[in-house]
């Protein structure tokens, strides 16, 4: 299937409370990145993903699905033309790859991510 959800990501006001919840509630394993503000979450099997300070100090709290593209420039770019809102334009996450965010028409977020080994 082209365009897979590839990362699952919680951006959230209280991270020490989301990570304690999550822990106790799933079988997930929390990995802090180096050098990042960020914890990676281990699900076992299935789509994974991470979590964050929220980056938007009013927004609520959120979970924001990251699909897959082959080119993350583009594919905001078509979103875009086809009447989204670009929220994040694409950015790249130095050894990581690239990623951008965008609201569809009915306004739902979406983020796209390209990895490192796609470009």
């Amino acid at each position: 299937m082209a365009n897979p959800f590839v990362h699952i990501e919680l951006e959230t006001n209280d991270l020490a409370r989301a990570k304690d919840f999550y822990q106790k509630l799933f079988d997930w394993k929390l990995e802090e990145v180096p050098g990042m503000d960020y914890t990676m979450i281990n699900v076992g099997e299935g789509t994974g993903g991470g979590m964050m300070k929220n980056p938007v100090p009013d927004a609520p709290s959120h979970w924001l699905a990251y699909v897959q593209v082959d080119d993350v420039a583009a594919a905001t770019s078509k979103a875009k033309s086809l009447g989204a809102t670009v929220c994040k334009e694409p950015t790249e996450i130095p050894g990581y790859g690239w990623f951008s965010v965008i609201t569809d028409p009915t306004g739902a977020a979406l983020a796209f991510w390209q990895g490192k080994a796609c470009k």
